[in-house]
């Protein structure tokens, strides 16, 4: 049947096979580990160290419990096993479930790792939300399945906030699973020491998302030059293109905060400088810039090739993603590539001290980091080999340790407005300033209505800093009627987002000059809002002006992420979390405490149903009155978006 054993700190039960430990990790905060090995390891991953808390342990002689605030578990011995519960103020909130001999499923892949599940029982009125990004339509991630692991568009974060008012952290790097199907619950990860999890609670979603951020971290002040418009396309090919696009955004008139140099800005890859053909006098572009108002945002690669002067130095030292098996080549991408070992603290401070020679020095305070995941084909990550271990067993910590590297960086050179544009994230990366986009999605209404979704699932897992590509990235056609639509929508859209960017690889249209013959990643189409026709120029104008007289609002709601972990894209259940509709909505959401918006996301749609919560709602295009409580149905030509504002709101005047 087992043994229990209790301290003043935490619960220790041993069985055959299985030694598991349950503490508190802080108010409201407990954490379980159980492993088939005969000593726990105290490795926290990205997770910051347990918060003091008062813990209430008592111990019967087939149960023990755990209380931390309004927190409890407790542990049955069972028949060669045992049933782990979890109390929120006494209503059951989580069950462990016996699937076979036992809860925690072991299979031996090396050494003293194991492929491990942990099962839970599931609830047919339960509804999930977060697990990152997925390009998927579906925000109540309630009867999916889903892989654990990083790629081009899909971030995970392996974090659930449950309807139940409790959130669950799955805290192994490990590529894995998860299902929350009607049958159980459950996370599995490939190759782990040991299972590894949180379950942390609050009498609301705004207390759980604290809790999550005690535990995770949260974002630093958000910079407010990052509150404006960005302005980016694939790609400016040189310092004089991207300097005539900045001058005539000041000429109309037009407010922009960044301006954004793409990839292949360099010599090579792995050599992170300026190509000096192309890019002559990167301080003076930089200087032209500040005077401007704009601020210049550089795109970082993680690869690296033999053709690179850095790449025998890197090699040798280890600080390169290695391969268990054959050659260096992860990636193909203009000859075969690997990627910089972020993880080891060597490759960091080699790659920073490049960065910062080349590109802080000349007035680079901002970077792009693209490829975070990191993108390799295939995705064999058991074939990987990174500072801290095999691919299997820690590969989705490479975006965390990314973003890391410049941000420890950027503070150690004194910088303080910090935000890093980031194409992965993993627990945690929000505390290092990680702008996160969901990748090189289509220019299509399907992949707009999907970046809601994204958009509202990385605010349920602690990165509210987010964006996407406004119109998509690949495959716009900006001379058709399709996307001169769907600029517009998403650009409505982008306009109610943490950050709104300008971004996309636009076909090139009849009679584009190419401005430098045999470059080696030539520009796609225009992408500046008047390549967009007349019309559409003129709406577009008004969305980012109205963007600028938004500032004050969303640096405002943005302290409260740095300071709560409150996101200012966030459901309509975070606020209004009573009202069982609200958990059913995924094309609504609240943009900061006052503003509610509903986007129009199909093509040649001019109305939509929204619903209005409780209290009285007024809607900015015309100031008329609405009771909540209720749905109504409202109009929306292509220059006109919806939105409401809380009645008697001081965000109401600037519309």
């Amino acid at each position: 049947m087992g043994q229990i054993f209790t301290s003043e700190k935490y619960i220790e039960f041993t069985m055959r096979d299985e030694l598991l430990r349950i503490e508190a990790y802080g108010e409201n905060c407990i954490r379980v580990r159980s492993t088939r090995n005969s000593r726990l390891s105290e490795e926290r991953w990205t997770v910051n160290e347990p918060m003091q808390t008062d813990v209430q342990i008592c111990a019967e002689e087939n149960s023990a419990s755990l209380q931390t605030g309004m927190l409890k578990a407790v542990i049955f011995k069972g028949w060669r096993s045992y049933d782990l519960v979890f109390y929120k103020n006494g209503q059951e909130i989580l069950r462990t479930v016996n699937e076979g001999d036992s809860i925690n499923k072991f299979s031996h892949t090396e050494g003293d790792n194991y492929r491990i599940r942990a099962i839970f029982a599931s609830r047919k009125e339960e509804h999930f939300y977060g697990l990152g990004q997925e390009q998927q339509d579906w925000f109540d991630r309630k009867g999916g399945s889903y892989d654990l692991v990083h790629y081009n568009t899909k971030s995970t974060i392996p974090f659930l906030y449950s309807s139940l008012g409790y959130g669950f952290l799955w805290n192994n790097p490990s590529t894995g699973h998860c299902e929350t199907t009607n049958n159980h619950t459950l996370w599995q990860a490939d190759s782990t020491y040991q299972a590894d999890y949180f379950v942390l609670t609050g009498n609301t979603p705004a207390e759980v998302m604290k809790a999550y951020g005690n535990l995770t971290g949260f974002a630093p002040e958000f910079p407010g030059w990052a509150a404006g418009f960005w302005q980016c396309k694939l790609r400016y090919e040189s310092q004089e293109d991207l300097l005539a696009v900045a001058r005539e955004y000041k000429k109309r008139g037009i407010p922009i905060d960044a301006i954004v140099i793409d990839y292949f800005h360099w010599t090579e890859q792995g050599e992170w400088e300026f190509d000096s053909s192309l890019w002559p006098d990167p301080e003076a572009m930089c200087d032209e810039l500040k005077e401007m108002g704009i601020r210049p945002v550089v795109s970082i690669w993680p690869t690296t090739n033999p053709c690179s002067k850095y790449y025998a130095e890197m090699d040798e030292g280890n600080m390169l993603v290695r391969t268990e098996n054959g050659q260096y080549g992860t990636f193909e991408f203009y000859g075969q590539q690997t990627f910089i070992d972020a993880m080891n603290p060597k490759t960091r401070e080699f790659v920073w001290e490049k960065v910062k020679k080349n590109y802080f020095d000349k007035g680079i305070k901002t970077f792009w980091l693209d490829e975070a995941e990191p993108e390799v084909h295939p995705q064999q990550f058991n074939n990987l080999k990174f500072w801290y271990g095999n691919g299997a067993q820690v590969a989705l910590m490479y975006p965390y340790y990314y973003s890391k590297t410049f941000y420890d960086g950027l503070k150690s050179a004194g910088e303080t407005e910090i935000a890093l544009l980031t194409r992965a994230a993993y627990t945690g990366s929000q505390k290092f300033g990680a702008v996160v986009w969901n990748g090189d999605i289509p220019s299509t209404f399907k992949a707009l209505r999907q970046s809601v979704i994204s958009g509202l699932s990385m605010s349920m897992c602690g990165i509210s800093w987010w964006n996407s590509d406004i119109g998509g990235f690949c495959c716009g056609d900006i001379e058709s009627d399709y996307f001169k639509e769907l600029i517009v929508r998403w650009f409505q859209f982008g306009l109610f987002c943490p950050v709104m960017r300008l971004h996309g690889s636009r076909f090139k249209t009849k009679g584009q000059v190419d401005r430098h013959p045999g470059v080696k990643e030539a520009s796609g189409g225009d992408n500046e809002i008047w390549s967009f026709g007349e019309r559409n120029y003129g709406i577009i104008k008004s969305i980012i002006e109205l963007r600028e007289r938004m500032k004050p609002y969303i640096l405002d709601n943005m302290r409260e992420t740095s300071e709560n972990g409150t996101p200012i894209m966030r459901p309509m259940f975070f606020d209004y979390y009573s009202d069982p509709h609200c958990y059913e909505l995924d094309d609504q959401y609240m943009f900061g405490a006052d503003i509610l918006f509903a986007p129009i996301l199909d093509e040649g749609q001019t109305e939509r149903t929204v619903y209005l919560p409780e209290g009285r709602w007024v809607r900015t295009s015309d100031k008329t009155v609405y009771d909540g409580g209720t749905s109504i149905l409202c109009k929306a030509a292509v220059d006109e978006f919806i939105a409401f504002v809380k009645e008697g709101a001081e965000v109401l005047n600037i519309f």
